[in-house]
């Protein structure tokens, strides 16, 4: 396993979050690498600016929380995003679509990975697994998968659950060694944190990257 903090994207997407926070958050993962920064698209231009040359990626979400927006107002948030500097937009695919039986998620995804890949960005897709029985976890994958997509990623934090062993070890299964999984939602403890990525996380997203840090250099010790 490569050190923890390379798996690490540090998380802030609360609505009281502060400045000072944000401030924190940024000095955290300079002191610490971690491999990115999750925060809302109005703090991506100062986050940018404060990383300077840190070969730290500034992530955000489009579509936040819940995937509702149209995809014409999708394509907005994520040119305006990248133009602020993001390098990885984390996207809330349109649940209600998917629910309804539609195909227009995949239509989503590909026109916003587009988007993201005309202008070398990551697309990661969120398709909320709280929602999601094991087979739809699986067609879900597969519609991301099929729509050109980077990452796909387990939750937004606003679900009843977030990331679950046996889930990133289905999307593991499902996917090819070419899309990568990204862990999201409740992770607080350093041995959950390992178990997914030996379950297959590429990429683990939390609010607790610094606690399990230390957690991971006391267990070293």
């Amino acid at each position: 396993m490569n050190k923890l903090n390379r798996y690490l994207e540090s998380t802030l997407l609360k609505p009281t979050m502060a400045g000072e926070e944000v401030d924190q958050l940024v000095q955290d993962a300079i002191d610490e690498q971690f491999v990115g920064i999750c925060i809302p698209p109005f703090w991506v231009k100062k986050v940018k600016r404060d990383l300077a040359d840190e070969e730290i990626q500034v992530v955000t979400v489009i579509g936040f929380p819940f995937g509702y927006q149209d995809t014409a107002t999708k394509a907005f948030e994520t040119r305006e995003a990248i133009k602020n500097g993001a390098d990885e937009l984390d996207l809330v695919w349109s649940q209600t679509a998917y629910h309804s039986g539609m195909n227009w998620p995949k239509i989503e995804i590909a026109q916003i990975g587009k988007i993201c890949h005309e202008e070398d960005r990551i697309i990661k897709v969120i398709i909320e697994t709280a929602y999601l029985s094991p087979e739809q976890i699986r067609e879900a994958c597969l519609i991301c998968q099929d729509s050109g997509v980077d990452f796909v990623k387990t939750s937004t934090g606003y679900a009843p659950s977030g990331a679950k062993v046996e889930d990133i070890s289905l999307m593991r299964e499902t996917l090819s060694s070419q899309v990568g999984i990204k862990a999201s939602g409740g992770i607080k403890s350093l041995d959950f944190a390992l178990e997914l990525i030996k379950a297959g996380a590429d990429r683990i997203g939390t609010s607790s990257a610094k606690s399990l840090m230390e957690a991971w250099r006391a267990a070293k010790d």
